[in-house]
């Protein structure tokens, strides 16, 4: 059977950066960047809801700091932390997809392959979630 050992030193500097960068987003949503990230929110999320796309902008901002906050203050549920900080980037990826076939510019994404470019950094954050918090076998 095997046993776990401590996180190594590349998947704890990678788990810190990750969540360095979901608190830095976080904040962007609700201060600096706000108004552009109403653009990425899809119409459908919004279309049979009591909130609006700045509603939703501010959610997912405090849910980004949230997440952040625990990848980088709760070592010991890592593993949990990276699962749901993996689920809340695949829950976006739609608004993703939706940028891109609804053409909608944002934050610097004016264009259709900008748009699918991101696409593809969407599973390597669900990757980079996953593997950062695994703790390695030996």
């Amino acid at each position: 059977m095997a046993t776990t050992t401590p996180t190594s030193r590349a998947r704890t500097a990678a788990r810190w950066l990750l969540g360095g960068a979901l608190v830095f987003a976080g904040t962007s949503h609700l201060s600096f960047a706000r108004k552009p990230f109403t653009g990425q929110v899809p119409p459908w999320a919004t279309e049979h809801s009591p909130f609006s796309e700045d509603d939703v902008v501010l959610m997912s901002g405090v849910a980004e700091i949230a997440l952040g906050t625990a990848l980088v203050a709760l070592p010991k549920e890592q593993r949990r932390v990276g699962v749901l900080v993996a689920a809340f980037f695949a829950a976006i990826f739609p608004g993703n997809i939706s940028q891109l076939t609804q053409h909608r510019d944002s934050l610097g994404l004016d264009s259709d392959r900008k748009r699918a470019v991101r696409l593809v950094g969407q599973p390597l954050l669900i990757a980079w979630a996953l593997w950062s918090t695994r703790r390695p076998r030996t």
